[in-house]
């Protein structure tokens, strides 16, 4: 250890300190990492409980080329909006060349390969859309300019379809910026704003995602992997199958210090006590909790009832603290949470030849492909292969969703949510215009579908008081990680959001003199005000 991290770790509590962290998240990852760096504290003085049997959160990745690559998710990136992840990733050796830090290598692998995506819309008739042409109306603008100059005290419990004529929800802006940044009309009004404010400079290529970066690799190998590696080599303890459910404090006037959690390990029953100067920071909800998988013949299980721990915490909190938010406001209503997303493994090159010239999206380029008239309102996105580190030559792997998963397909006669792997793919085959293949495809495919009943729980209607803030009100030693917190001007559904949460509850909870670095306000910038009027306008 460095002598100033040395002296910080001294002013904190010395080599005694230790700090317990609920939750195997990439927020949890990203304060251990703080923890270390920034605060001087000894690796092995910190200890991750994951209720699952690996750390990462929605960043997962699992399966095999044998029986079918999954990922539940994807995240995009920006280079100017995600300084929190950036400044954590780039003391990170990467996996494939430790000489470079993870930041070095996902910004080096965009510019070699750069965005593009011609393909961003598809019709009914499987030609492409002119997908620059956003559809407004005069109406829709003034509707979406009163929306950014509302405040948000006037938009408490309000939802997106509150604010907008029928005509909005036809338009091509709302469904580039829907499937996108996965919002669904009943959503927040308060999270759509804080989307336009913040990624206000994407409004002039929504169209072809000309400003998002992706990772070539998918993103536990690329990120998640290398954090916990690295994490590991400095000692950090991890411990999986633990699920934390509830927390003893003491209150003192105004103060309360947690002393105790409780939680299970299998069938056995945990008890962690902390001591004078430890820490526990704490992860509220999940967005992945209760994920279930399907195959080629079976549809995923949606899950009604909370099977696992990882809202259990949260509520149990509120019961003692009621001023630690609303997670019921979050987690109740699954039918308009509920997302499913599907990994197809192909076999087979010609499929992925096929599907490179007729979009035109090269593989790896952040491409998302959207079938506009898609009753699922199906998208795909094409990664360059390999897309796993252990994926061999002539595997390759699409991630793909759907937006609207009750409704019946336009071939499939049933809602997604109900159909197995395999009736998906003959879904998604009917859309892209691949009949004369479709025996091939369908006998050398494999289709893993996920359903996840929180996945955009966090853009829920909700008021100013139903997420707490990281740090609440008189906490000596805990803080609270992830989507369901509140930090004033961020956007949830972002890597970025739990990083930044992360840094909040490190920096604050031990008093360290570090700036947490500022919200990008795109709008700030005069030129990129200018482009987004002048894309809204034309």
């Amino acid at each position: 250890m460095h002598t100033d991290a040395k002296r910080r770790a001294a002013l904190l509590g010395g080599d005694t300190r230790r700090a317990y962290l609920v939750g195997g998240s990439i927020a949890s990852l990203a304060a251990a990492v703080l923890l270390i760096r920034d605060a001087g504290m000894p690796g092995a003085n910190i200890q991750i409980f994951e209720e699952l049997e690996h750390s990462a959160g929605a960043f997962d990745a699992a399966g095999d080329p044998i029986e079918g690559h999954v990922t539940r998710g994807g995240r995009m990136f920006t280079e100017q909006s995600y300084v929190c992840l950036w400044n954590i990733l780039d003391s990170i050796p990467a996996a494939q060349d430790p000489s470079r830090s993870v930041k070095e290598e996902l910004w080096a692998s965009n510019r070699l390969l750069g965005p593009d995506a011609p393909g961003r819309l598809i019709d009914g008739k499987r030609q492409i859309v002119d997908a620059s042409d956003l559809g407004l109306e005069m109406r829709d603008r003034l509707e979406l300019a009163r929306l950014l100059v509302t405040p948000e005290s006037h938009l408490d419990g309000k939802r997106i379809e509150a604010c907008f004529s029928a005509h909005f929800f036809t338009t091509n802006f709302w469904t580039l910026w829907q499937t996108t940044f996965a919002f669904q009309n009943w959503h927040s009004a308060i999270e759509l704003k804080r989307y336009l404010l913040r990624f206000l400079q994407e409004l002039p290529r929504i169209h072809d995602l000309a400003g998002v970066r992706r990772s070539v690799w998918n993103q536990y190998d690329m990120i998640v992997a290398p954090m916990v590696k690295w994490l590991r080599g400095a000692g950090v303890g991890f411990e999986s199958g633990v699920a934390i459910e509830d927390a003893d404090f003491i209150l003192q006037g105004r103060q309360r210090r947690l002393v105790a959690l409780h939680g299970r390990k299998g069938a056995a029953k945990l008890r962690v006590d902390l001591g004078a100067h430890d820490i526990a920071l704490l992860t509220l909800g999940s967005m992945t909790a209760d994920s279930r998988a399907g195959d080629d013949e079976n549809a995923p299980e949606l899950v009604r009832h909370h099977a696992d721990g990882a809202w259990t915490l949260w509520d149990n909190l509120t019961h003692k603290m009621p001023d630690l938010g609303s997670p019921s406001v979050f987690h109740g209503r699954i039918d308009e949470s509920k997302w499913e997303s599907f990994t197809l493994t192909l076999r087979n090159p010609q499929t992925y030849a096929r599907l490179d010239a007729y979009t035109g999206n090269l593989p790896g380029t952040g491409g998302l492909i959207t079938f506009r008239d898609s009753n699922w309102l199906l998208s795909i996105v094409i990664p360059q292969a390999p897309h796993f580190a252990l994926e061999p030559a002539e595997r390759f792997t699409i991630w793909g969703y759907g937006v609207s998963i009750d409704r019946p397909g336009n071939f499939i006669q049933k809602p997604m949510s109900v159909s197995s792997g395999r009736e998906i793919l003959e879904e998604l085959l009917h859309h892209l215009d691949l009949a004369d293949i479709a025996e091939d495809v369908l006998a050398t495919s494999t289709v893993i579908p996920v359903m996840m009943p929180f996945i955009t729980s966090e853009f829920q209607p909700r008021r100013r008081s139903d997420r707490p803030p990281v740090i609440p009100l008189g906490a000596e030693n805990f803080a609270l990680l992830g989507q369901f917190v509140e930090i004033p001007e961020d956007v949830v559904f972002t890597v970025e959001y739990s990083a930044r949460g992360a840094m909040h509850a490190v920096y604050g909870l031990l008093g360290l003199d570090r700036e947490v670095p500022p919200v990008h306000h795109a709008i700030a910038d005069p030129q990129v005000a200018l482009d987004a009027l002048g894309k809204l306008l034309s």
